[in-house]
């Protein structure tokens, strides 16, 4: 989808469809044909058509004539018409499944009103409308089941194409590509100088992909680029609903919320601020050191920065409508992301790393916002045992994946999930430096004296008995017993 245009950039695109000879998959001419459910199949049809042209968007036009390509004008106005009380465009995004990107533009060309419908290219899986897919075979709308061999060939297509690979911008000026992204920050976090001259500058964004030449000073900006160093996620319609959203409420629900903030810009040239926002937001602990009082954070920063940036790397971009979100309670904080996570939950500390999108996963481990090495979320709960927090935890409600960092608790406030939960990534942790779970490591995690090494049996114990850990030695005496997590 292309960034927000002018009225004439649109009649630009009106005269290059003008210029070709008939229409072809991608692209159909109306005179006021309004009715919504043959718009609705246009939009299905002609999303599924331009992922299998290699297009990043089709088109659907009202008001030129079908055989002369003249200018006829149109009595169509999508803005004004309505199905029932709902909007078209509502309505038309409500039928299609999954949803895509499309956009009504109502062209001032002469005298003539034209209405020009920019439909983004079908991504991931071919686009529904009311439960059945559509293609365009030549100038007809077809049903895709109707044609086994195009819907085989569509689907190679999206497995082959990454989302980092996709268009969000095309045809974009140079003059506008440093307008809408950040590229100083690109050389600033590779510690790299900002080459002299713009055509040093665009070869080296080139060259990771953040951009694609089109033509002689023409550029094609990638949603690998877009995502990670645009000014304002905004300028990129396809892009402007994965911007992270940071929630503060009151207490320990969402019936009340203190403050929201979108943060609009790009992952990478956004990332520091939108930490320090998170962290600001945060709620503190007063402890008194050398006699002096000290504000500590509740939850280590460290630990927040690690899963704010698994976040952004591992969500499934092509779930549409969703993106990141960052939620601050008094008692905990919960991160969430599109996608359901590709390892079992349970595995998070030992699995060797498996990243959704590799592309962007590799240039954020170069800006050193992530590494790709799996150990992010051992530095999460090593964090969390220094902090003695209650463990995190990991869930994964339909289509997402997130992970919450609870307030500081006492012990023997926790309840049996509670430790259970502790004792096990206790032990994964443990596993993955090559050691076992003891008595004696468990207290120091919990904080407790030896005089009450007994309790801390007690909760061994209660994991052993829930299945989330086994003894590395049955026959080992029991002051010397160790454990390791059930996979182990």
């Amino acid at each position: 989808m292309t960034v927000d245009r002018s009225n004439d950039y649109y009649l630009g695109v009106l005269q290059e469809l003008r210029k070709l000879p008939a229409e072809t998959e991608w692209f159909e001419y109306k005179h006021n044909n309004d009715n919504p459910e043959e718009i609705g199949e246009y939009l299905s049809a002609l999303a599924n058509s331009a992922a299998f042209t290699g297009k990043t968007n089709a088109y659907l036009v009202w008001g030129v004539d079908n055989l002369t390509h003249e200018i006829i004008g149109t009595t169509f106005r999508p803005t004004l018409y309505k199905i029932g009380n709902e909007e078209l465009e509502s309505w038309l995004l409500r039928q299609l499944a999954p949803k895509i990107n499309f956009r009504f533009h109502e062209i001032v060309a002469g005298e003539c009103t034209v209405v020009l419908l920019e439909i983004g290219a079908a991504f991931r899986h071919p686009v529904q409308f009311r439960n059945t897919e559509y293609i365009r075979v030549g100038s007809y709308k077809k049903k895709l089941k109707d044609f086994p061999e195009k819907e085989r060939e569509l689907w190679r297509i999206f497995d082959l194409m990454p989302f980092e690979r996709g268009i969000a911008a095309e045809h974009v000026p140079s003059d506008e590509v440093f307008r809408l992204l950040d590229y100083p920050a690109y050389f600033d976090l590779l510690e790299l100088p900002l080459p002299d001259g713009r055509a040093a500058i665009l070869n080296a964004l080139k060259e990771d992909c953040l951009l694609q030449p089109c033509a002689s000073g023409i550029w094609d900006i990638t949603n690998l680029g877009a995502v990670l160093f645009a000014k304002k996620l905004d300028d990129f319609p396809g892009l402007k609903r994965k911007a992270v959203r940071v929630v503060h409420y009151k207490g320990k629900g969402r019936v009340e919320t203190l403050r929201e903030q979108i943060s609009n810009k790009g992952y990478v040239s956004g990332f520091e601020g939108l930490i320090a926002f998170i962290m600001a937001l945060v709620p503190a602990n007063e402890i008194i050191e050398q006699a002096l009082r000290k504000s500590v954070p509740m939850f280590p920063e460290l630990a927040v920065r690690e899963l704010v940036a698994n976040a952004l790397i591992h969500q499934d971009f092509f779930v549409s409508g969703s993106g990141p979100m960052v939620e601050i309670f008094d008692d905990r904080i919960e991160i969430t992301n599109p996608g359901e996570p590709l390892v079992d939950t349970q595995r998070f500390v030992d699995t060797p790393p498996k990243s959704r999108n590799e592309t962007l996963a590799s240039l954020m481990r170069r800006f050193r916002i992530c590494e790709e090495r799996g150990s992010g979320i051992d530095k999460v709960i090593s964090q969390i045992e220094l902090f003695q927090l209650p463990a995190p935890l990991f869930e994964v409600p339909t289509g997402f994946t997130r992970t919450v960092l609870f307030a500081h608790k006492p012990l023997n406030n926790m309840d049996k999930v509670d430790r259970v939960r502790a004792c096990y990534l206790h032990a994964c942790l443990k596993w993955v430096m090559r050691e076992q779970l003891t008595n004696s490591s468990l207290r120091e995690r919990f904080g407790v004296d030896e005089k009450n090494k007994a309790a801390v049996s007690r909760y061994i114990r209660e994991a052993v008995e829930d299945a989330m850990i086994k003894p590395l030695d049955d026959t080992a005496a029991r002051k010397m017993m160790k454990y390791v997590p059930f996979w182990a």
